[in-house]
C-alpha cells in the first residue's frame, strides 16, 4: 500500500480504524492497510484515500453521441476522462486493460489542467467514462466544478451501482448521465458475469439522479444467448418508463466478444430489432439501436407523426429536421432535447445537415 492518495469524502469511520466506503453499492468495509473492491480507494490509518485522484489512465475527445447521449447537446464534443480500477468485473469488458488494472497508474491531470485541455480541444463538455466514475467521484467532482465555473457541462457514463450518498454529492454538478445496464435483469446475469448482486441500486440511482435534475438516458448492452431475454427487457422498459418517463431515451447496444468472453457471437441484428419492438410496445417513445451503423433505428423519430427528426449514422448527425425550439418540422410536436445542434456543426459524410 505504498501509494498515498487524495483524502476521500465518501466514507464512514468504524471501530478499529476500519472505514466503510460509501461511494458504490458494495459499501466495502476496509481495514487499515487495505483497499476496496475497486483497488483505488484505500484505508490509510483510518482515513480513506482516493489513489487515482488526478491520475488519468485514458483521455480522448469524443462526440457526445458515443456515450451514448442522443438527446443532450447533440453534435457537441466532450473531453473524456477515465482512471484505472472499477467496482465491477465484467467478463467482456472492452476497457479491461485499465478497468481491471491493480496498479495505480496514469498521467497527472489536475482538474484545472483537464478543463484547460477540454477548452483547448474545442470541447463543450467533459465526460467521465472508460471505467466506472463512481469509484473516483471526488476527483470527478472537482473537475465538474471547474467545468461549470468555465462554462462547460459534465456527464457520467456509469453502471449506476452507486449509493444515495454518491447521488447526493452529484446534485448540482452533474448535467447528464448515461446509465449502462449490462443485460436486462436476467436471473443470475449480474452475479455470473459482473460480480454484482442485483440491479436494485441501479434503478434507485437513475431515479435519484432524474429527481435531482440530471438528464438521464439508459443503455442496455444486449449479450446474445445469456442477456437477451425479451421478458426481462420488457420488465426493464417498464421500470424506465415508470421511474423516468416514457420520453427517456433508451439505447439497445450490440455486444461484441472481448476480454474473457470470446466464445459468443456479436448480437444478431434481428435480436436487437425484436427487443426494440418490445421496448416500444411497453411505452418508451425514443428507443435506439447502437453499434449497428447505418440501421434506420439509429435515427430519432418524432413520437407524434413518425417523421425523421434527426438522421444519424453512427456517431454522426446527417440530418436535423427540428426548428429552433426543437419542434418537428413535419407536425410541430416538440422532441425532448436538451440543447440543439450547433450552427457550426458539419457532418463527416456527404449527406448535408438541414
Amino acid at each position: 500500500m505504498g501509494v498515498v492518495g487524495h483524502p476521500a469524502t465518501l466514507f464512514e469511520a468504524l471501530p478499529g480504524s476500519k472505514v466503510r466506503c460509501t461511494a458504490c453499492a458494495r459499501y466495502c468495509v476496509i481495514p487499515p492497510g487495505s483497499h476496496g473492491f475497486c483497488f483505488v480507494r484505500a484505508n490509510h490509518g483510518g482515513r480513506l484515500d482516493l489513489l487515482v485522484y488526478g491520475k488519468a489512465a485514458a483521455v480522448q475527445v469524443d462526440p457526445i453521441e458515443k456515450k451514448p447521449l442522443s438527446h443532450f447537446h447533440p453534435g457537441s464534443r466532450v473531453y473524456s476522462i477515465g482512471t484505472v480500477g472499477c467496482n465491477w468485473r465484467c467478463q467482456y469488458c472492452q476497457n479491461a486493460e485499465i478497468s481491471q488494472e491493480r496498479d495505480v497508474a496514469g498521467r497527472p491531470l489536475s482538474p484545472e489542467k483537464a478543463i484547460d485541455e477540454a477548452i483547448g480541444y474545442g470541447c463543450q463538455g467533459v465526460t467521465f467514462t472508460y471505467n466506472e466514475p463512481t469509484i473516483f467521484l471526488e476527483y470527478a467532482l472537482d473537475v465538474m466544478k471547474e467545468a461549470r465555473r468555465r462554462g462547460l457541462f459534465a456527464n457520467f457514463v456509469t453502471n449506476g451501482y452507486m449509493t444515495p450518498e454518491a447521488v447526493g454529492q452529484l446534485s448540482g454538478h452533474l448535467d447528464a448521465v448515461s446509465v449502462d445496464f449490462k443485460g436486462s435483469g436476467e436471473a443470475g446475469f449480474l452475479r455470473k458475469y459482473i460480480a454484482a448482486k442485483d440491479d436494485t441500486p441501479i434503478l434507485r440511482t437513475m431515479e435519484g439522479l432524474r429527481h435531482g435534475g440530471v438528464h438521464v438516458e439508459v443503455t442496455n448492452l444486449i449479450v446474445p444467448r445469456v442477456g437477451d431475454s425479451i421478458e426481462a427487457l420488457r420488465r426493464l422498459a417498464r421500470e424506465v418508463r415508470d421511474r423516468l418517463g416514457r420520453d427517456t431515451p433508451f439505447h439497445l447496444l450490440r455486444w461484441h466478444p472481448d476480454y474473457k468472453m470470446m466464445d459468443l457471437p456479436v448480437t444478431p441484428t434481428v435480436t436487437l430489432e425484436r427487443l426494440h419492438a418490445a421496448a416500444r410496445d411497453e411505452g418508451l417513445r425514443y428507443v435506439y439501436l447502437g453499434n449497428v451503423w447505418g440501421h434506420p433505428l439509429e435515427h430519432t423519430y418524432c413520437a407524434e407523426c413518425g417523421a425523421i427528426a434527426v438522421r444519424r449514422y453512427g456517431f454522426t448527425i446527417q440530418g436535423w429536421y427540428l426548428d429552433a425550439e426543437n419542434r418537428c418540422r413535419a407536425c410541430g410536436a416538440r422532441v425532448p432535447m436538451v440543447g440543439r445542434l450547433p450552427e457550426s456543426y458539419r457532418p463527416t459524410r456527404a449527406t448535408p445537415v438541414g
